[in-house]
């Protein structure tokens, strides 16, 4: 698929990627809950807590979406909450799913999910086969964009069959060159923000695995970066944090996806670096769509409408119904 051009354009009020970054999340409402939670254990010992919503009217559904959402976010973020909502209302049924230690329950082992950790992912998607889906789907914000992207591009035209296509948005596909993005000084506030929440984890979590995880390096963390270096990497099996970056990064990948995958990310978007804008991957790519909207900041897209949806949400169930072929007829697809 070529890189195609963008109809995203924001309210006029809401000028420059900062304040499009920080509008959803310190004003959206998302009149939407999901129907139930279930907890399914990993090969390694731990737990994933997976929140499922039913397509309305709930009846039997032949496809589903499974919902991947950014560092320190969760099920309940107004972005997830939002495109859950979105792709309910067109028919699909919904499976949003917490990354460790992200649910309302601590992780039991002292690892920590991470930017690479498709494993995890790959434990999802083949629960959800379990529930005998014609037809899977993938959507991923931020940090789960490059999971989503990763994912698909390891396994290549070995996917399990289901699979038949991805979105994702805001996607730091080279998660070296966004560490030092993000820690330009204008994105200070963002990284104390994701500091605060991350810092508070490893607390809890030196609390619970003293002889593994200790709190010393906390002092001496100033960045996601140094965070990453001092416990990301070698909580996760990586010598440093520039180890895991090249090893969980998903543009090296991009080549190999063999399913309709869009990605989407915003050239204003402050998180992102030039190298998370692949445009020397996706011209010649046969199933990998790049639209870089100059205007949405990181995972925002808002667009204000009788129907609470944003832009984001949208193009997604757009690209999806074209890109997915559903297998169950008539139902409504945008």
């Amino acid at each position: 698929m070529p890189v195609v051009s963008s109809s995203y354009s924001p309210p006029l009020p809401l000028v420059g990627g900062h304040l499009q970054t920080l509008y959803g999340t310190l004003f959206r409402q998302v009149d939407f809950s999901y129907d139930r939670r279930e907890r399914i254990d990993t090969p390694d010992g731990d737990f994933l807590d997976l929140d499922w919503a039913a397509t309305r009217p709930s009846d039997a559904s032949s496809r589903v979406a499974v919902l991947t959402h950014g560092l320190e976010g969760s099920t309940d973020a107004h972005y997830v909450r939002g495109m859950a909502r979105a792709l309910t209302r067109r028919g699909w049924d919904v499976c949003a799913w917490n990354l460790r230690g992200c649910s309302d329950a601590p992780d039991r082992r002292p690892a920590t999910y991470h930017s690479g950790k498709t494993e995890d992912l790959a434990c999802v998607i083949d629960h959800v086969q379990s529930h005998g889906y014609d037809t899977v789907v993938l959507v991923g914000f931020s940090l789960g964009g490059n999971l989503t992207l990763k994912y698909l591009g390891e396994r290549g035209s070995d996917l399990p069959p289901p699979v038949r296509g991805a979105a994702t948005f805001s996607v730091p596909v080279d998660l070296n060159a966004s560490s030092h993005q993000i820690g330009h000084p204008t994105n200070w506030h963002y990284t104390q923000y994701f500091l605060r929440s991350l810092q508070a984890k490893i607390r809890r979590k030196a609390e619970r695995h003293p002889d593994t995880v200790s709190t010393a390096p906390l002092q001496d963390v100033r960045t996601l970066r140094d965070f990453d270096d001092a416990y990301t990497a070698p909580l996760n099996g990586f010598d440093d944090a520039d180890t895991y970056y090249r090893a969980a990064s998903s543009r090296p990948l991009l080549p190999d996806i063999a399913v309709p995958t869009l990605l989407v990310n915003a050239t204003n978007d402050p998180f992102l670096a030039d190298a998370c804008y692949p445009t020397d991957i996706a011209v010649d790519h046969p199933d990998l769509t790049l639209e870089m909207p100059r205007q949405g900041g990181h995972v925002g897209f808002v667009t204000f409408n009788e129907a609470g949806e944003y832009w984001s949400e949208r193009r997604t169930a757009s690209f999806l119904a074209t890109a997915a072929h559903p297998a169950t007829p008539g139902r409504p697809q945008t």
